[in-house]
């Protein structure tokens, strides 16, 4: 399950209802009133899945859970810096005047 997505959504959970999820890491149980933390492929909301948080920390840390930003920057490369992409604005400038 965790290989089919290129990102995903990942946010802290815990309620007070009485539930029990499977995580999708290590197939443990998990209640729903203990800290977890919910993930989502690509934000699919119908697609979330409960998780420990140990699990989430171990596969991130693997890096097989790649937030948005994450798999945007790892897509389109290395950027110049800031300054690099500000003075390239002014190239050229001084020659117009």
């Amino acid at each position: 399950m965790v290989d089919e997505a290129r990102w995903w959504a990942m946010r802290p959970a815990s309620n007070l209802k009485p539930a029990t999820y499977r995580c999708p890491f290590c197939g443990k149980h998990l209640a729903s009133m203990s800290d977890h933390v919910l993930i989502a492929p690509e934000d699919d909301r119908s697609k979330r899945r409960h998780a420990h948080m140990e699990c989430v920390r171990a596969a991130r840390a693997a890096g097989r859970l790649p937030t948005r930003d994450e798999w945007i920057a790892a897509e389109r490369g290395p950027r110049p810096s800031l300054g690099a992409r500000m003075r390239g604005l002014f190239v050229g400038k001084k020659a117009d005047k």
